[in-house]
């Protein structure tokens, strides 16, 4: 073994490996106590594994516990995570201004998908007060242009 390799990087590779070949019992196994030892990248997989049921019953407060620890990290695909379950009631009480806050934390990290999820919430005023100059900004960013 590579001495500088920690034992837990490797239960990190192997973890994401197996949840990316969707062997979710064992991915769960694996990433459980890293997870646990606070590492976002973990957090947020236990995370999709609780909200969907994957390997694990579904366990929409574990999901819930797991996506925030991740997305309070500044982990990016974690706050987008937390952004939908708030915008869709999933997991977690339906809460517009929160569901616009987690997006925007991610849309801010450059993630084009949290930019043009929060510019329709915005459009629209989805559980939020309709603000169409943010909205247009964040289209902008995303990479839309105007016709």
């Amino acid at each position: 073994m590579n001495e500088h390799v920690l034992p837990s990087d490797l239960d990190l590779t192997s973890g994401i490996a197996a949840f990316e070949a969707k062997h979710f019992s064992r991915a769960m196994q694996l990433l459980t106590p890293l997870a646990e030892k606070g590492n976002a990248d973990a957090q947020y997989r236990a995370a999709i594994m609780y909200q969907n049921g994957l390997g694990v019953v579904r366990n929409r407060r574990l999901a819930a516990q797991w996506m925030r620890a991740a997305a309070e990290q500044g982990h990016a695909l974690a706050q987008h995570g937390l952004g939908f379950m708030y915008m869709e009631g999933d997991c977690v009480t339906q809460n517009g201004p929160e569901s616009v806050k987690w997006f925007e934390k991610a849309a801010r990290q450059g993630l084009v998908g949290s930019q043009t999820t929060l510019a329709m919430i915005l459009e629209e005023g989805k559980g939020v007060d309709r603000d169409v100059a943010r909205a247009r900004e964040w289209y902008r960013k995303a990479g839309f242009t105007e016709k």
